[in-house]
């Protein structure tokens, strides 16, 4: 990777940074450390650090940055939190990292509407508790504290998708600079439109190679009058996929339910010193009022008792709940610190609910027989899961070894009807799945590439080829 990097570098100037200093003063930044930071996100990949970082404060900075880049054909990379799981914010190429983190006003909100617009660089949880007054919520958690424009940008989901849905179908319209540094304005407000081409849908998974994402109107929610969540054991891992494929054929609106097998429940039991049997478990959640929380919960109950799960234990406190998600969103460096010194490998696919349990089944045997760590936990109401790959960075051999199973698992949910990323996105990591999933469409997207970005400045590397 190091090398085929170097190899394509395009360096910015001295006379485009001394242009960026002037515009941004201490803001531009090409110590080090803050270059390698911006170099990697959470995953594995290996870091690929840009010449220099831009923090902006507003659209207009970020398009000055865009377009003293476009005329020096420099790169340029977004970059929110750096929590995106497949090579998203390295700088393959070189060039200016764009940090929007300080772009963080939550610009609008209207409880009539149910809807608000942020800056890019507002987290979800910075949102939320902005919005604990007014008795609405967002809902899409994508599990790290990620920036909302990073979860546009990635099309990113979580643990409530089951119910609310992924950001593709919570994001009303955006702001983004284009390559050329113009600004633009996709969507709206109003909850439908039939005019013209759906560009907020364009931008909104595109993770950078299309524009910057500077600001976010999302659709909100009100906070339900009652919520339960319990979590419920069982003695196969069949028995708990099939529980789920059951609840969700059943039509039970639930707003979460988790599987987390008995390898990721031992080490979330050490991580956040919880004390639940480790065996395959789903961790569940209801939303709704106080009567139909009940009747959800005792539909689920009944399924999951019929394949021999133990009794439900209940969270209703939002103390006790907050803990047990908690935990849940902490699962991947639960992971990572049952195996001291190693890095995680996290990976993600999708499936038709039909075969969830078949992809799930399948993957748990290779995983055994690959002799890896890896635990499984998924978003498996809407037929996602993950592993996570506890790998010695230098060990080929498990590496090679994780490299195949990963390919296996891609492989088979797309056979299946699925893809290669539920939510993770493509990246870097993923490139190379994409055509085995769509095929000719994979030109397609690369003429729409070219046609919004003919010097190809704007994250490249990533999603598709030139």
């Amino acid at each position: 990777m190091s090398a085929a990097v170097a190899q394509r570098r395009i360096t910015p100037s001295a006379a485009l940074l001394d242009h960026l200093r002037q515009l941004l003063g201490d803001r531009l930044s090409t110590a080090t450390a803050v270059r390698e930071q911006h170099g990697r996100d959470e995953s594995y990949h290996v870091t690929a650090p840009p010449d220099a970082v831009a923090f902006a404060r507003s659209t207009e900075e970020v398009s000055e940055i865009v377009k003293a880049c476009a005329a020096a054909g420099v790169p340029v990379i977004p970059f929110g939190t750096g929590t995106s799981l497949e090579g998203h914010v390295a700088a393959l190429h070189g060039g200016i990292s764009i940090d929007v983190s300080q772009m963080k006003e939550v610009l609008r909100v209207s409880t009539a509407d149910l809807d608000c617009t942020v800056q890019a660089g507002v987290t979800r949880k910075q949102l939320n508790e902005h919005l604990r007054d007014t008795g609405l919520f967002f809902p899409i958690d994508p599990g790290a504290d990620a920036s909302l424009g990073g979860m546009a940008a990635t099309r990113a989901s979580g643990t409530n998708a089951v119910r609310y849905g992924t950001m593709r179908e919570n994001v009303l319209g955006l702001t983004v600079v284009l390559a050329d540094g113009r600004i633009i304005r996709t969507g709206g407000r109003a909850r439908k439109s039939a005019a013209g081409y759906d560009l907020t849908r364009l931008f909104v998974g595109s993770e950078g190679t299309l524009g910057v994402i500077t600001e976010v109107t999302l659709r909100l929610y009100g906070v339900p009058e009652a919520m339960a969540a319990a979590v419920c054991s069982f003695p196969t891992l069949a028995g708990a996929v099939d529980t789920v494929i059951q609840t969700i054929q059943s039509g039970i609106p639930v707003a979460r339910i988790e599987l987390l097998d008995e390898v990721q429940m031992a080490a979330i039991n050490r991580y956040s010193k919880l004390d639940y049997p480790e065996q395959p478990t789903l961790f569940c959640e209801f939303h709704g009022t106080a009567a139909g929380v009940a009747e959800q919960s005792e539909m689920v109950k009944a399924i999951a008792a019929e394949e021999g799960a133990a009794d439900f234990q209940w969270a209703t406190k939002p103390e006790d709940r907050s803990r047990l998600w908690a935990a849940r969103h902490t699962a991947y460096y639960a992971a990572i610190a049952m195996r001291p010194g190693a890095k995680g490998w996290a990976t993600d696919v999708c499936v038709p609910i039909s075969r969830l349990a078949e992809c799930i089944l399948e993957t748990k045997k290779d995983i055994v027989e690959s002799r890896l760590l890896a635990p499984i936990v998924g978003h498996v109401g809407d037929g996602n899961f993950h592993l996570a790959f506890i790998i010695d960075p230098d060990d080929p051999d498990e590496i090679a070894r994780a490299q195949a199973l990963n390919d296996r698992m891609v492989h088979r949910a797309l056979a299946m009807g699925g893809t290669c990323t539920g939510e993770h996105g493509i990246g870097y990591g993923k490139i190379n799945f994409l055509t085995a999933e769509h095929g000719d469409a994979v030109s397609v997207m690369r003429m729409l590439k070219k046609a919004l970005d003919p010097d190809n400045i704007m994250n490249p590397g990533k999603i598709v080829s030139p």
